[in-house]
């Protein structure tokens, strides 16, 4: 970038923390100022990266002069501080999930289209090395045809998080993975969801998808494990990629059958252990890298990565997922127009 970019944060909880660090520490940014509706809080954080600090974010956007605004406030506020964001012509990245629901985060997009403004959602697994690799192997057909796609996101259990469910908070994260990677259109799910710990919403789901191109994916996700596991499983003829999310370790498996042949022929001769490969990935804070990309993408160098058609595509799928999970035969739930047509999110 080629001049410091004017940056915000609206809400620094724990992860609105992170961006206000981030954007203190690059050179490509100015950390102007902070809003969070607890005083203590905010006061807190702008005296630690020595900028201004609010507890209305409308004020903050009234007084500052800002070219970017990260919002991570509670889910049910995002389309309000959003629209509040793009009114005063600010672009803004709006942490995952990009709205309560699918007809607000429309809403979101259609308003930063006519005011002219970037809008980008956090979908920060994007971002990580590990991801970013292995999209690039599977787009350079080293795995050759993809036949599972096993994701696991479990964890102990937030408190904090009281507005939303597992499959809002975490499952949004796999599900635009997914999209990312496969590239084609679920065709049916059977999906079960429990509440164990939570108050209000789900706390646990397990999901088996079918896509059209015939790769099955299977969620698990629950906020109900004693250890953070981040775990993405890609299978495929060739072998078997692993990647964790958290250590950015990439590790192929490799079929020792498949030398330079294709499953037509495989199918004779089953499959074998090979060489276990470690990738090359150069580690990075996922947050740094969505954060300059952001900045990047105001600045005109390209498109955002993460499109608010995506984001939306990711509520729709998940919402999908809870619906399904509602039912009692949840085996072929009737799809959502967004979640059949991937990538094109419907203006309904």
């Amino acid at each position: 970038m080629q001049t410091r970019l004017r940056a915000g944060v609206i809400g620094v909880g724990s992860m609105g923390r992170n961006h206000a660090r981030v954007y203190a520490s690059m050179d490509d940014f100015e950390l102007v100022a902070v809003s969070d509706t607890n005083p203590a809080t905010a006061s807190k954080v702008g005296s630690m990266y020595r900028c201004q600090s609010y507890t209305d974010y409308r004020e903050l956007l009234e007084r500052e002069q800002l070219d970017l605004v990260s919002v991570v406030v509670p889910t049910r506020e995002h389309y309000s501080v959003g629209m509040e964001v793009i009114s005063h012509g600010v672009s803004l990245l709006i942490e995952k999930p990009i709205a309560a629901t699918v007809a607000e985060g429309q809403a979101l997009i259609d308003a930063a289209n006519s005011a002219g403004v970037v809008l980008t959602v956090g979908h920060i697994e994007r971002f990580n090395p590990a991801i970013i690799t292995l999209k690039e192997q599977i787009a350079d057909h080293e795995l050759g045809s993809i036949f599972q796609v096993i994701a696991r996101r479990v964890g102990p259990f937030p408190a904090r998080i009281l507005d939303v469910g597992v499959v809002i908070d975490l499952a949004t994260h796999e599900l635009d993975i997914l999209n990312y990677l496969v590239g084609a259109p679920i065709s049916r799910m059977h999906v079960e969801l429990n509440r164990h710990l939570h108050e209000a919403h789900e706390d646990l789901l397990t999901a088996l998808l079918r896509f059209e191109s015939g790769v099955i994916g299977i969620l698990d996700i629950n906020w109900l494990t004693p250890t953070k596991i981040r775990e993405l499983s890609v299978i495929g003829e060739r072998g078997m990629y692993v990647a964790n999310y958290l250590t950015q370790d990439l590790t192929f498996y490799e079929n020792d059958h498949c030398q330079g042949k294709h499953w037509h022929e495989l199918a004779r001769m089953g499959v074998s252990e090979g060489r276990m490969i470690r990738q090359k990935v150069q580690r990075r804070e996922p947050l740094v890298e969505e954060l300059r990309s952001f900045g990047e993408a105001v600045q005109g160098s390209h498109a955002p990565v993460v499109r608010g058609e995506d984001g939306l595509y990711a509520l729709a799928m998940a919402n999908d997922l809870v619906r399904a999970g509602g039912l009692h035969d949840s085996l072929a739930p009737a799809l959502s127009p967004m979640v059949r047509a991937v990538g094109e999110p419907s203006s309904s």
